[in-house]
Parts: C-alpha cells; structure tokens; sequence
C-alpha cells in the first residue's frame, strides 16, 4: 500500500465535473446510433435536450426523476470529496424543480494503491450530504479500477406541471444564477499547489451547497427554465438554453459574479486545460466575449449554482423568495428574439 496520505487530485486529469468529456465528442458518440429508442409518451424528458435527469409520469400528478453523475476527486481530502460529488448529483434533481427521495452510491477505487479506509471516507461524505437533504443512500454499486470515482444515483419526484427543463425560457426572461463562478479555477490553483487557505474554504463552500432551492422555484409558474452550471461553464449551459427555446442569451458581462479570490488566479493564468475545451465547442455560438473573459465564462464548474429563466413581470415576486430563503443570485442579462450567435455578451 502506497504513502496514506496521498493526494487523490493526482489521479485526476480534469477534477470535477472539469472531467467530463468534451462538448464535440459527446455529441459524436450520442450522435452514432444504429437504433432508434423506444418512444414512450410517459418519458417526459429524456435525452433528446441534454437536461440535468430523465423525468418519468408516474400518474396525473406525480413524475419520477432519475439522475446519475460521478467524477474523478476534485479536492485531495476524501471526506469533502464524497460530499462534493453527492451535492453535485443532488442538485441535478432540484434543477429539475423535484424533491430527492433516496440516492445509491458509485464508487470506483484503485484499492492497490489507495488505502480502501479513504474510499469509506468518501462513502461517509456522500451519506452526510444525503443525511443534509432528509434522504437516505440506500444502496450502490463499487469497482477496483485505477482512478478513484464517485458519484451517486439519485431519484426523486415532481409534479409534472412543476417540471423545469433546459429550453422553456421565453423571449424578454430575465437571467438569474445562483452561486458565483470559479470553481474550476480554484480547484486548479489547488491541483499545482498555489490555492491561498482562505480561497480553499471558499472553493469548498460553495462546491458543498446543494441547490435546495430548486424545488421551491419548481413551484413558481413564472420561473419558465432553470439548469445547473456544471462541467460546460456558464457559456455552454446558456448556449443549451438558448438553442432549447429558439432564443439569443443577452448577458452582461460584468455582471458575472466572480468567487473571491479567483481573478487573482486568472491573471496568473491558473485555470483547467479544459477551460479551452470549453471554449472550442462554444465560442463559434457566442459573441462579444473578449480576451481573458473567455476564463469566467467557459470555467468548468462543479456543483455550479442554479440558472434560472423568469418572468421580469414577477422580478420583485422572485427576488422576494430569494430573501425569504436568504438566497443569494445574480441577475446576468435576459433572453432576446434569436439572432445570429446563441449567446451575444454587451
């Protein structure tokens, strides 16, 4: 067994949801199909709109939603690891304006090189954010393969009348997100060593706060779309929207919210490879973004916060349930009649 103390991000390439696979080729491997998928008109959302879960009508008023997600350590300690991971997997549910009803746990672990005591470490941070959320982690699945993952199956439930996907917004929408960027920057600085302490309480902070509110914005007729910002930054996840509703994203550029610390590591040019992945799949969709602002735009974000498509009607109605939840979120810019690129930053 291998020193006990060794960093789990050495195992990873891209940390996080910065691990994904890019923009390009996922759509080349979901694009070769030999057969067609069975339709099924109780299959409310599937994978034709790359929504955060599949979502199921059970009855006239009850749907059942259904998400997995994993991914390689972003952090090196394996307790705020499995917290990560299992906040990110639940807030694929609250995107969706559902509830979590029970999560199972996925776990592969190089159990040759890594002592398997941290990978129950990992288990016992899912559980934790599960016990957070009033859901038990019933059960799940583990592999000895080479890279640490983890992750979890959750399922939940929705209405379907209060069902939020990716592409309902509707011309003149206004844009909120709910958690500020960098994540992807910050969990780089930690990677080569550079993170500041105070900048690494931050990065956790932030990455552990699942999307609770989801389900209370599931329940507003006014709140018309709503994502997660994850592994495509906020660029990739606004061009899904756009295209999903027919509609140009106008953002304001400065008023993308940053986390405190992170343009200090951006101006040393500290931020994931992936970060230009990012941006070779969207900036062809995009204008106006200039120079280094490509950074906090296509920045990979792990457990991202929400983004949501209102009424500007019902602005203050929802501004309101953001202080009663003592919710915090930013208003970015609002969709406009479709124009020539997907996103247009002014």
């Amino acid at each position: 067994m291998e020193n006990p103390t060794i960093r789990l991000t050495q195992f990873s390439e891209g940390s996080g949801c910065g691990c994904k696979i890019a923009p390009a080729v996922l759509d080349s491997i979901l694009g070769n199909r030999k057969s067609v998928d069975l339709e099924d008109p109780m299959l409310l959302v599937g994978n034709s709109s790359k929504d955060d879960a599949a979502v199921y009508q059970l009855s006239d008023d009850l749907a059942m939603i259904n998400t997995v997600d994993f991914f390689t350590p972003i952090v090196d300690d394996a307790y705020d690891f499995g917290r990560i991971a299992a906040a990110n997997a639940l807030s694929d549910v609250y995107a969706m304006g559902g509830k979590p009803l029970f999560a199972n746990a996925i776990l592969s672990w190089p159990v040759e090189k890594i002592d398997p005591l941290l990978a129950s470490e990992v288990l016992e941070g899912g559980r934790e954010m599960c016990h957070l959320v009033g859901i038990p982690l019933a059960g799940g699945h583990s592999i000895a393969a080479k890279d640490p993952i983890f992750g979890l199956s959750v399922n939940g439930v929705v209405h379907p009348k209060n069902i939020k996907t990716n592409k309902g917004a509707q011309e003149g929408d206004l844009i909120y997100i709910t958690k500020p960027l960098g994540i992807g920057v910050l969990a780089t600085a930690l990677k080569r060593d550079k993170i500041k302490e105070e900048d690494y309480a931050n990065m956790i902070l932030y990455a552990t706060q699942i999307n609770s509110i989801g389900k209370d914005f599931g329940l507003l007729d006014y709140v018309h779309a709503m994502t997660d910002v994850t592994g495509f930054g906020i660029l990739g996840h606004l061009v899904e929207m756009a295209e999903g509703a027919g509609l140009t994203a106008v953002i304001q550029g400065i008023s993308l919210p940053l986390i405190e610390g992170v343009t200090e590591y951006i101006n040393q040019f500290i931020f994931p490879d992936n970060t230009y992945r990012n941006w070779n799949a969207y900036s062809g969709k995009s204008e106006g973004i200039i120079g280094m602002e490509l950074v906090k735009f296509c920045d990979p974000q792990t457990n991202g916060g929400l983004m949501v498509a209102i009424n500007p009607t019902f602005q203050k109605a929802f501004e309101s349930i953001l202080e009663q939840h003592q919710q915090k979120a930013w208003l970015i810019g609002e969709f406009n009649s479709q124009s020539a690129s997907k996103v247009k930053v002014i």
